[in-house]
């Protein structure tokens, strides 16, 4: 069972029973959402696309060359591309249960590590220098990579030009983003024990 320190405002302890960390799980919802994110906007052009002639280029016979049809065979220099990438989706569905368990896993991480920092009210004014006096206050001095996670407004106001802050909502934390930076302030809310379900699964996209 795993206790968190909550700062801020309505500062508390939260019990929570986090798994122990798997790399290949981790792994797997990364590479998950990454899939998701790919453009897919490689494209190439068969030989019916090429801009060529279709004149047969000479005799079927009697020259000792290959027979050839027309100047777009993939074998000549500006034919066409034989098999090559067209437009496509990379995304694929990975079990919830599998999601919900990564995500788990990934503040199991951060927290084993000392790197989680819950938050029950910042108490900003949505100034960046409010944010920095908040930020060294909890020995946030800019030497690591923070990932901020808060629905409120104006502490992401403070913090979206401080170069090594990335904040987003709530419903925007996910996996690879918690184990890209080094650190991880989190609202309090969301690892309280007894969260709907719905919102884990929403956090969990």
């Amino acid at each position: 069972m795993a206790q968190i320190n909550v700062v801020g405002q309505n500062a508390r302890t939260i019990e929570l029973d986090l798994p122990d960390a798997n790399k290949h799980v981790l792994h797997q919802v990364v590479v998950w959402q990454l899939a998701k994110r790919r453009q897919g906007s490689a494209n190439t052009k068969t030989r019916a696309q090429v801009s060529k002639t279709g004149h047969k280029m000479y005799g079927q016979k009697g020259t000792g060359n290959a027979r050839h049809g027309d100047r777009a065979a993939p074998t000549f220099v500006g034919g066409g591309t034989a098999f090559g990438p067209k437009p496509r989706n990379y995304a694929y569905t990975l079990p919830k249960k599998v999601r919900r368990l990564g995500l788990a896993m990934a503040l199991s991480d951060r927290q084993q590590e000392g790197n989680l920092i819950a938050v029950d009210g910042f108490g900003l004014d949505g100034k960046t220098k409010s944010f920095l006096g908040w930020a060294a206050q909890n020995g946030l001095d800019g030497t690591q990579s923070v990932f901020l996670v808060t629905d409120d407004a104006m502490t992401r106001r403070a913090a979206r030009n401080v170069p090594w802050i990335t904040a987003l909502p709530v419903a925007g934390l996910n996996v690879y983003d918690i184990m890209r930076h080094d650190r991880l302030v989190i609202d309090a809310i969301v690892l309280e024990p007894a969260q709907d379900e719905n919102e884990t699964e929403e956090a969990a996209q």
